[in-house]
C-alpha cells in the first residue's frame, strides 16, 4: 500500500499537459529585472550601481541578514536602473535592470557537462558555497537552503527528506528535472546529507511519475544511504509536514519545524541547484519552469534566467490564448493570479498557468450549509468554516486559539465547498493579520 499522509487531502485533476515535454532552453531575453528580494526573509543589497558591465553568475546583491540571500546577474550586459518594479504579486519591489549584451560568463562557473560526483568539501564548506550561490528552496517557499542546514543548537537531524512530489495541478517541472537531471540531483542529495551529517534519506515521488520513480530507483542503486519512496496520489502531499508523516510517519507538532522531529526537507530543484554551486561553482540564476494551460498552444517546461519576462515565456509557449481568463504564477492551489504579465520570472516561479476564461470565473458565494467538507480536507485538522467569519469581523485573538498560524494555505478548503466560499482568501487576511499582532507582542 502506498504511503500518504493522514490527516484530510484532496485529488484535483492532475492535467500534467507537459510532462512529456523535454526540457528546452530559452535563450537570454533583450532585458531582464532581477528583484533584489527573491526569498523569504530580508531583501540583498544591491552592490552594483548603474552603467557598471556585469557577467553571467556575477553578485549584484548580497545577502542583507542572517535569513536572506544573494542574488547573482542572470545574463552579461549593462546595468540600466536600479529601482522598484512590480512582481509578480502587484507589489513594488527594488530591481536591478539589466541590458543584455552577449553571454558572457564568469570564469569559475564549470560548464562542462561531465557529472563531478565526489565533494571533497567539509559541511562548514559546502554550507559556505551553497550561501555564496544564493540558493533558496525551488518547491515554492523560497527559504535560503543554507539556514536550514545550520541546525539549531540543542537538536539533532537524524533524516533528509527529499521533495519530488510536485502535487500541485499542471506543474511538471520537477517531473522533468528528475528525468533528465536525476544523478545530478542525488549527487545534491548525497551533499546535502553531509552537510548535515546524516546518513538517511528519503526521496518522496507520487504515483503518477511512474518514469520518474523508475529513473530515481534505478539510479539511487549507486549512493549510499538514499532511498526512493513512491506516495499515494493526493493533494497537498508536497507540504512539508505532510510529506514527513508520508515518508518516516512522524508529526510535527502545532508552531513546530521538521527540525523538531528530527528531519530537514529540501525540493529536488533544491538538490540539483545545490549540486551545480557546489561541484560545479554556478549560482542559482536559472531554473526550470512549466509554462501550460488547456489552452496553451505548445505547453513546455524552460530553462530560463531569472528576471525573464514571463510574457517571453508565454511567447515561447505558441503566445497568449484567445480565451484566456486569468495567468497565475505557480499552480492552480496555491499559486497566485497575475494582473498583467510583464513581470519578472524569479527563484521561486515554478510554473505559469494560463486558465481559459470559463475555469477563471468564480462561482456564486452562498451561505455555509455547515457540511464540513473543508474541515475533512483540511490537511492540518483546522476548522475553516469557522476560521473566515472570525477573520471577516476581525476576531484576531479567537482566530489565533483556532490556530491559524497552523494553516498552510493549500486551498483544499475553497476547493471543496460547496457553497463556492472564499475561504482561503479570508484565512490569509486573517493570518497575516494574527502573524503581526504575534511578531510586535515579542517585541
Amino acid at each position: 500500500m502506498l504511503k500518504t499522509f493522514s490527516k484530510g487531502g484532496i485529488h484535483p485533476p492532475d492535467n500534467k499537459l507537459s510532462a512529456e515535454k523535454a526540457i528546452e532552453v530559452l535563450p537570454p531575453p533583450e532585458m531582464v529585472s532581477i528583484p533584489i528580494s527573491q526569498h523569504i526573509g530580508a531583501p540583498a543589497k544591491v552592490v552594483v550601481k548603474k552603467n557598471d558591465k556585469v557577467k553571467v553568475g556575477q553578485i549584484i546583491a548580497e545577502s542583507g541578514g542572517f535569513v536572506s540571500a544573494n542574488i547573482h546577474s542572470s545574463v552579461s550586459g549593462t546595468v540600466l536602473k536600479i529601482e522598484e518594479t512590480f512582481d509578480a504579486s502587484g507589489y513594488k519591489r527594488m530591481s536591478v535592470t539589466i541590458k543584455v549584451e552577449g553571454d558572457e560568463w564568469l570564469e569559475t562557473i564549470d560548464r562542462k557537462p561531465e557529472i563531478i560526483q565526489e565533494c571533497l568539501l567539509s559541511a562548514e564548506e559546502i554550507i559556505a558555497k551553497i550561501t555564496t550561490a544564493g540558493i533558496v528552496g525551488l518547491g515554492g517557499a523560497t527559504f535560503p537552503t543554507q539556514v536550514k542546514l545550520m541546525v539549531p543548537r540543542g537538536m539533532t537531524a537524524e533524516v533528509l527528506v527529499i521533495n519530488g512530489v510536485e502535487c500541485e495541478p499542471y506543474l511538471t517541472a520537477d517531473d522533468r528535472l528528475m528525468l533528465e537531471k536525476g544523478e545530478e540531483i542525488l549527487v545534491g542529495v548525497s551533499i546535502l546529507m553531509k552537510a548535515l551529517n546524516v546518513n538517511k534519506a528519503i526521496v518522496g515521488i507520487e504515483n503518477n511519475k511512474l518514469l520518474a520513480i523508475a529513473n530515481m530507483e534505478k539510479l539511487a542503486k549507486k549512493f549510499q544511504g538514499i532511498s526512493i519512496q513512491p506516495l499515494k496520489v493526493s493533494y497537498p502531499q508536497g507540504g512539508e509536514k505532510q510529506l514527513i508523516k508520508a515518508c518516516i510517519n512522524r508529526e510535527v507538532p502545532s508552531g513546530g519545524l521538521p527540525i523538531s522531529v528530527g528531519s530537514v526537507v529540501q525540493n529536488v530543484g533544491t538538490a540539483f541547484a545545490v549540486y551545480e554551486a557546489v561541484q560545479k561553482n554556478k549560482p542559482l540564476f536559472e531554473r526550470v519552469v512549466t509554462v501550460t494551460g488547456k489552452s496553451v498552444k505548445k505547453p513546455a517546461n524552460f530553462l530560463a534566467r531569472i528576471g525573464t519576462p514571463l510574457t517571453n515565456l508565454i511567447e515561447a509557449a505558441g503566445g497568449l490564448p484567445d480565451d484566456t481568463g486569468k495567468i497565475v504564477s505557480g499552480g492552480p492551489m496555491m499559486g497566485k493570479a497575475l494582473k498583467n504579465a510583464e513581470v519578472p520570472m524569479t527563484k521561486g516561479t515554478s510554473g505559469v498557468l494560463i486558465l481559459p476564461t470559463e475555469e477563471a470565473k468564480r462561482k456564486t458565494v452562498q451561505e455555509c450549509i455547515r457540511c464540513a467538507k473543508c474541515v475533512s480536507a483540511c490537511p492540518m485538522g483546522l476548522e475553516p468554516y469557522l476560521m473566515m467569519p472570525l477573520s471577516e469581523r476581525k476576531i484576531f485573538d479567537k482566530l489565533e486559539k483556532e490556530r491559524v498560524m497552523d494553516c498552510i494555505e493549500c486551498g483544499s478548503c475553497s476547493y471543496t465547498c460547496p457553497s463556492n466560499r472564499p475561504l482561503l482568501d479570508y484565512i490569509r487576511l486573517g493570518k497575516a493579520s494574527v502573524g503581526a499582532i504575534m511578531r510586535s507582542r515579542k517585541k
